[in-house]
């Protein structure tokens, strides 16, 4: 798995590279944003270490930026802890948003259990929902809604495969965290609730009167729609 780190504190930087290495890992080291941007273009990258306080970028504008073309697995690292910045940084398309100092050791083993969540996906099944108009394609992690190809992040994808194999289950925001993140996930129940506003997004034609993903008042959310 090649992964990119992005953080200006080089010890820092250098020490999780390390940690990362010995697991076996191809780890790409960049001190700043322009840096981590280039090989970010030029290289395949599987998941991206984000340091927002960067020199150069922002990181916000450069998780931004990796979203126009990628649905690359983005960990956000900084020290903007509160819920606001979380939910902005959910909402631009952040998979996992850590709140420095972090853990060498917990950020490995979350890189880890990633690596087996995908490494576990062995299902052959296509799910098609409402003749079509919905289709997900667990081995190739592809979803197309109305014909289009959708670019999803790897937890709007899971939250959705998830979803799509219980249709009409309705699972709680515990459940579907869980589910989706992990068991170790220490963030908030409105994580899910972006999530499903983005998901919504990009694959309702009428997010006002959403067909597919429907909200259950005071309990959590389903997949609705005929499966063919």
């Amino acid at each position: 798995m090649n992964i990119l780190m992005i953080e200006d504190e080089e010890r820092v930087a250098d020490i999780v590279t390390k940690y990362l290495q010995k697991e076996g890992y191809n780890v790409f080291t960049c001190y700043n944003g322009t840096d981590g941007l280039n090989v970010f273009l030029k290289e395949s990258i599987e998941v991206v270490l984000l340091d927002l306080m960067l020199p150069d970028i922002q990181g916000e504008e450069i998780c931004k930026k990796m979203r126009e073309v990628s649905n690359v697995y983005i960990f956000m690292l900084t020290a903007k802890g509160t819920l606001d910045n979380k939910v902005d940084g959910f909402s631009m398309g952040a998979d996992e948003y850590l709140v420095k100092p972090v853990s060498p050791r917990e950020l490995v083993a979350r890189v880890n259990a990633l690596k087996n969540r995908k490494d576990r996906e062995s299902n052959q099944d296509i799910y098609s929902f409402d003749k079509g108009n919905l289709k997900i394609y667990p081995d190739e992690r592809v979803v197309k809604a109305y014909n289009k190809e959708i670019n999803l992040t790897p937890n709007e994808f899971d939250l959705l495969l998830h979803l799509a194999q219980s249709p009409g289950r309705v699972f709680t925001r515990e459940q579907l965290i869980d589910a989706v993140m992990g068991l170790e996930f220490d963030g908030f129940d409105r994580t899910i609730d972006v999530h499903i506003k983005n998901l919504r997004k990009k694959i309702e034609a009428d997010t006002k009167n959403p067909k597919f993903i429907k909200t259950v008042t005071g309990i959590g959310y389903k997949l609705d729609g005929d499966v063919v």
